[in-house]
């Protein structure tokens, strides 16, 4: 059986990197509009329906007559609170937002203002009444319409509509405090379309809302997040084989063409998202279209998910045959544009031609014979700054890598020993997007920054990301049991771990354990950070007299206890103790059911504390949901040797790995540093 397991070097490029941007850099700014759609694309759109061109006019002609496109379009919100499983409100939201949208294309293509006093008629409204995106797949309901409503935000804001400034910062404030929230961990949790959902728009607002630390975390998700719907984890071989083609045709296919619209956007502010990974997007799609064009000499290899939920042994014929409006965009990009060899993807758009709505509901544009026909070449100019930078620290060096900028030639890599700099060059004239810094020393902390460089400039720096080379002064990391191995990286401030094994049970512990030894008394405190890539994940602190399987120890964790659901475990904290060599180990105390916000809908959502104290043979542990109140979960008594071993615990309970991350951690009320 192949699990995903044999990817986790590559699916782990590095995970602390989602929300440690500097606010003090300043990466070159946004690039309006942007999102979907840029100003040369409207202007292609605009000039081929005036001319009458091939295929575009075909598909704007489809596009002219859809309701939503009509400036008579009837409104059926705004709501207060809209929400998916239950269902409230969805439909009528997703028909405005699609309104909004194609009303402010066509107000872009005709210069017909009746079109743009709808397309703001809708922003504003929803903008001002909702208040809250609700239910078990609230994450679903707000990455997929919203992503329509900020795409028509965007053309109405920068294409002189007469948006006054006053709505324009209202709807900026909903985007950020009601739509942002809910999708801004992104949902590991799930199959990998519900990722994708939440990158897109994510990014859209990242870009509207001129909001470059937004931005970044959503592209840095897409390429190197921990969930099922990053790129590696989406798309999983060389084959192209999607995470959902076991589980059926739709899904598989929401999810590639969600991935795609972030390339999109990427590429609108000047990024090539597409040609990430040797064009693994592409071949996703080749994959999926040849199925679905009716061959049968596709290749499956047997896959467990990320989560550990989800194990496929077979493509699936669900939903097979019935293509989604999402080609054009790819086959334009990667065929017309880039001049490479995409026949199935070919095929698939040419079968659509032209492109309708991107149903069901709002989960695509769609459109895309008039989005997509015919694009153009960009003219040469200094290319933007590279994006999504990630640096991951080990004792051998840091690697780094980033997203590519449009028309960048070669690059430059700058590190400094301080947040603010000053930056010294550590490499010029590198050709790829990839850098192994070596130049270092051993538990050190660096800051990383990247320009890109052409024949007619330099770019901004980009967004600086920390790394550290090995863990912090005398830590240490092991696999406890026999187990795959893991991994820790700190960065100096973000912990994150990637665990295999089962955790701690009787005499036969398997987990990763990142530690200190130590002989004097100690409190170790930490925070739990959402979100878990498993619902399967236990993680937490503890106190061994050593690394063997079966050490006397005193643990808190954070266990995911079974139920009769299993998208719904019972989370909640264990107390335990093994007294002595290869006892079994005996639970001190139990706090059951962890409440809201940690736990929502059974899955471990938000920040949780943990903190276990050691004081001569006494040993007490505590959890709080805020890191100020806390509460006692149990004492007990521990007699081991002089020195002892105190850390963190992960294992992923199932038979893939685990990614688990770790902040606000403090030994004796002082933060991990590294060496000076």
């Amino acid at each position: 059986m192949q699990f995903s397991r044999k990817k986790v070097p590559f699916i782990i490029l590095y995970l602390a990197v989602c929300s440690l941007i500097p606010t003090w850099c300043t990466a070159q700014s946004f690039i309006h509009p942007g999102i979907l759609h840029s100003q040369s694309d409207l202007d292609r759109m605009k000039t081929a329906v005036a001319t009458k061109t091939e295929p575009t006019y075909s598909g704007y002609q489809l596009f002219v007559q859809n309701p939503a496109s009509q400036y008579t379009y009837h409104m059926q919100g705004p709501m207060a609170s809209v929400g998916r499983n239950p269902t409230v409100g969805q439909s009528a939201y997703d028909s405005d937002a699609n309104a909004a949208h194609q009303n402010a294309i066509m107000w872009a293509i005709t210069g017909d203002k009746r079109y743009a006093k709808k397309a703001m008629e809708i922003i504003n409204a929803w903008s001002t009444a909702l208040q809250s995106i609700t239910g078990r797949d609230a994450v679903l309901m707000a990455g997929l319409g919203p992503f329509k409503m900020i795409n028509a935000a965007e053309i109405m804001r920068y294409t002189h509509a007469g948006w006054s400034q006053d709505d324009i910062r209202k709807t900026e404030q909903h985007f950020k405090k009601v739509i942002a929230p809910v999708i801004r961990d992104f949902a590991p949790f799930a199959n990998g379309n519900w990722d994708a959902a939440a990158i897109k728009t994510m990014m859209a607002i990242g870009v509207f809302c001129n909001d470059r630390p937004i931005f970044e975390q959503a592209l840095r998700y897409y390429i190197a997040g921990w969930g099922n719907g990053s790129l590696a984890n989406y798309i999983i071989n060389e084959s192209g084989q999607i995470q959902e083609s076991g589980r059926d045709q739709p899904h598989s296919q929401l999810g590639i063409g969600m991935l795609a619209e972030s390339c999109a956007i990427a590429w609108n502010q000047g990024l090539d998202l597409y040609s990430y990974d040797q064009n693994r997007l592409l071949k996703g799609f080749e994959y999926t279209a040849k199925y679905n064009l009716g061959h049968d000499d596709m290749p499956f290899s047997e896959w467990l998910d990320r989560t550990g939920k989800y194990h496929h042994t077979q493509i699936s014929d669900k939903g097979r045959g019935q293509l989604r409006a999402l080609y054009e965009q790819v086959y334009n990009h990667y065929v017309i544009l880039k001049g490479l060899k995409a026949p199935y993807t070919a095929q698939a758009a040419a079968k659509l031609r032209p492109e309708g709505p991107g149903k069901p509901g709002a989960d695509h544009p769609g459109y895309g014979t008039l989005f997509f026909s015919q694009p153009t070449t960009e003219q040469a100019r200094v290319p933007v700054a590279p994006a999504g930078l990630v640096a991951r620290g080990s004792f051998n060096g840091v690697a780094i890598s980033w997203v590519a900028s449009n028309q960048a030639t070669s690059y430059t890599i700058k590190r400094a020993t301080r947040t603010n700099g000053p930056y010294q060059i550590v490499a010029k004239a590198i050709s790829n997007n990839f850098y192994l810094d070596t130049a270092v020393e051993a538990r050190h902390q660096y800051y990383y920054a990247v320009e890109a460089n052409n024949r007619l400039g330099t770019s901004a720096l980009s967004f600086t990301q920390p790394a550290m080379t090995g863990l912090p002064n005398t830590w240490q990391q092991v696999d406890i049991g026999r187990i795959n191995q893991g991994h820790s990286w700190y960065n100096g401030q973000q912990l994150d771990i990637e665990a295999f094994g089962y955790g701690m049970k009787d005499s036969a512990d398997q987990f990763h354990f990142t530690y200190i030894p130590l002989k004097q008394d100690a409190i170790l405190t930490v925070r739990i950070a959402p979100q878990p890539s498993s619902q399967f994940s236990v993680m937490g602190l503890t106190l061994r007299e050593s690394t063997a399987a079966n050490a006397p120890q005193v643990s808190l964790l954070v266990y995911p206890g079974k139920t009769d659901q299993i998208e719904a475990p019972n989370w909640h904290t264990r107390f335990l103790l093994r007294m002595q060599t290869g006892n079994r180990l005996e639970v001190k105390a139990i706090r059951q059911g962890l409440k809201e916000p940690v736990v929502t809908f059974g899955r471990l959502t938000g920040y949780y504390w943990l903190r276990l104290v050691r004081k001569g043979n006494q040993c007490q542990a505590y959890s709080s949901y805020d890191g100020v109140q806390w509460q006692a979960v149990g004492a007990t008594e521990l007699i081991i040797g002089p020195t002892y071993l105190l850390g963190i615990a992960v294992a992923s309970g199932m038979p893939n790995s685990t990614s688990v991350r770790f902040d606000h951690l403090t030994l004796n009320g002082k933060p991990l540093k590294a060496i000076k």
